[in-house]
């Protein structure tokens, strides 16, 4: 069966997934800084390919989906000298079933649009909360047409900014709390991040569904989505492959191998395993 990895570049992670038809078997992520030069990107890959067991002529097309142009050209060229195919870059101007007017939305935005648009009931409006580098929260209609987009600073980027700035606080790994009222720093700053961001991310759910005038369908993904997604009943389903699949998606559109119908079948499957 043909092979197809994606890469999603992010300002904090790099993320790769190797899927095999439509489905992803394999997903790993490295960190995106410090940047690195095309051969250090080449030793690393080769390296994380052999920890995976992963052959670089078993690939049929490699997808770039990128939100830091200074590394696109330089990790596409490593994949390149790799697999020796040229890879297939979307972004926002990548045609698909979703529209949108913006000359400035980011490729994992779009992607995850595109994911959750055709991925999910088509006769739902549909959220995408992201919590990336930036939290952002995006919303998608039953037509395909992008009602708006919300950014905020990013939890880690929040917990980082509270950290370096507060001299007597220490670096913390967030965690679901087991108490709202926290009883020492650790624990208090924990409950701070996840409830306070919590919060934030159900009133913007609130918000938007009276603005859309409509109950949306919840896809939440990102880095630390795992640890919201079973606080609250207001997200239906947690997919920390939701860009991936987006870009996935794109990449062959783009190429005119296959339709949104055979990916929608193939990962409604996977989508309801992951969710229970």
């Amino acid at each position: 069966m043909s092979k197809t990895l994606v890469v999603n570049i992010g300002n904090t992670n790099i993320r790769f997934g190797i899927f095999s038809g439509d489905e992803c078997q394999t997903s790993w992520v490295i960190n995106t800084k410090p940047y690195r030069t095309k051969d250090e990107f080449y030793s690393q890959f080769l390296l994380f390919y052999q920890t995976y067991q992963v052959k670089a002529d078993e690939f049929q097309k490699i997808i770039i989906g990128s939100v830091v142009p200074q590394l696109t050209t330089v990790i596409s060229s490593a994949l390149k000298k790799i697999h020796g195919l040229e890879p297939v870059l979307v972004n926002r101007s990548t045609p698909s079933g979703v529209s949108h007017k913006s000359s400035q939305m980011g490729t994992d935005i779009y992607a995850n649009l595109v994911a959750a648009h055709y991925l999910y009931p088509k006769d739902r409006k549909k959220i995408i909360i992201d919590f990336g580098t930036a939290l952002t929260v995006s919303c998608v209609d039953e037509n395909g047409e992008t009602k708006g987009v919300i950014i905020a600073p990013g939890i880690i980027t929040s917990l980082n900014s509270l950290v370096q700035q507060t001299a007597q606080l220490p670096e913390i790994e967030l965690a679901p709390p087991k108490t709202v009222l926290g009883q020492d720093t650790v624990s208090c700053m924990v409950s701070g991040m996840v409830y306070g961001y919590l919060g934030m991310v159900e009133g913007f759910i609130e918000r938007v569904n009276n603005e859309v005038k409509d109950k949306c369908f919840v896809i939440a993904t990102g880095g630390v989505s795992h640890i919201y997604k079973p606080l609250t009943d207001k997200i239906d389903v947690g997919d920390h492959l939701h860009t991936l699949k987006g870009l996935y998606f794109l990449g062959n559109v783009a190429g005119g191998i296959i339709g949104s119908f055979l990916i929608l079948k193939s990962f409604k499957l996977e989508l309801l395993q992951e969710s229970e």
